[in-house]
């Protein structure tokens, strides 16, 4: 708003649901998501003639963290963390999750119901949003879990990657083995780098805009134009992963081109562990077939 005199910017607050069905009702230009589109809703925006330009933004990581003096622990599976978390958990003592580690109390720590980050990290865990037990330190406020995790050596917790970042020499950062140690796979520890590689499975995933290339007024499309330009450097700022270049210049083709349709198939996916760049260079080669080029 500062650099285009004129323009306005309104923002709305809802899950990404939400958003969709305000998108797909045509009210709005913008629909941010932190998943890809469903297949219901794009059943949706076909019945209503609405089409929509997918453009990744980001990725999101978490990180699960314990008190730095914790040594008993470096890595934890996915199904373990799903126990740990899950609505029904009785889990109050380290040895309930392995015989090998301490029988002392497991003190939990966590973002609070009305946090994203808490969304996320119960979808891609337990396997559905919200889905928590509720016997937790539970704060809006990273800091506080961070005090909380740094001054109890028998805590557990998770938040964002950049602000486990910032706080690494309070925290030690746990590996997660998404399959299980019978997989195959090996832990995987939280960095940029991991997300990046898809490696950190299933706490990564990509972050979308989708636009209504119907909407794209001058101003629409300068203001997504100067949010993919700015987009790497502000993602850390929010406690997201930055893209690779190449990922936000095969993005901005999309806008320019009206690439609309997404990468991910018309059946739905589970994005988390997903290389952005490496499917926006297939569709862009054009052997994606659920994208589509509209014409002015």
């Amino acid at each position: 708003m500062k650099d285009s005199q004129g323009a306005r910017v309104n923002v709305g607050v809802s899950g990404t649901g939400g958003g969709f069905s305000k998108f797909l009702r045509g009210e709005t230009a913008i629909n941010d998501a932190s998943r890809p589109i469903a297949p219901n809703e794009m059943e949706k925006a076909e019945e209503a003639g609405i089409e929509f330009i997918e453009i990744p933004v980001a990725y999101d990581g978490l990180a699960v963290v314990v008190h730095p003096e914790n040594d008993w622990v470096d890595c934890l599976t996915a199904d373990e963390l799903r126990e740990i978390w899950k609505p029904s958990s009785s889990i109050d003592r380290w040895t309930q999750i392995r015989p090998s580690f301490p029988d002392r109390p497991l003190d939990l720590y966590g973002p609070g119901t009305a946090s994203g980050t808490y969304d996320y990290f119960t979808e891609a865990i337990v396997g559905e949003s919200g889905a928590s037990r509720s016997d937790f330190t539970a704060s809006e406020d990273d800091n506080v879990l961070v005090q909380g995790i740094r001054g109890t050596e028998t805590a557990l917790g998770y938040f964002g990657l950049a602000y486990y970042e910032n706080n690494v020499s309070e925290l030690t950062a746990l590996g997660v083995d998404p399959d299980g140690p019978d997989s195959g796979a090996s832990c995987v520890t939280p960095s940029a780098e991991t997300v990046n590689s898809g490696r950190y499975r299933p706490l990564s995933r990509p972050l979308f805009i989708y636009v209504n290339p119907a909407k794209i007024t001058p101003t629409v499309e300068k203001f997504v134009t100067f949010y993919l330009q700015n987009a790497a450097e502000l993602a850390a700022d929010v406690g997201y992963v930055a893209m690779p270049d190449e990922a936000y210049d095969l993005a901005l083709q999309r806008l320019q081109n009206r690439t609309t349709g997404t990468v991910f198939g018309e059946e739905g996916v589970d994005a988390t562990g997903t290389r952005v760049e490496e499917m926006l260079r297939t569709a862009a080669g054009g052997s994606s077939t659920s994208d589509t080029t509209a014409t002015e």
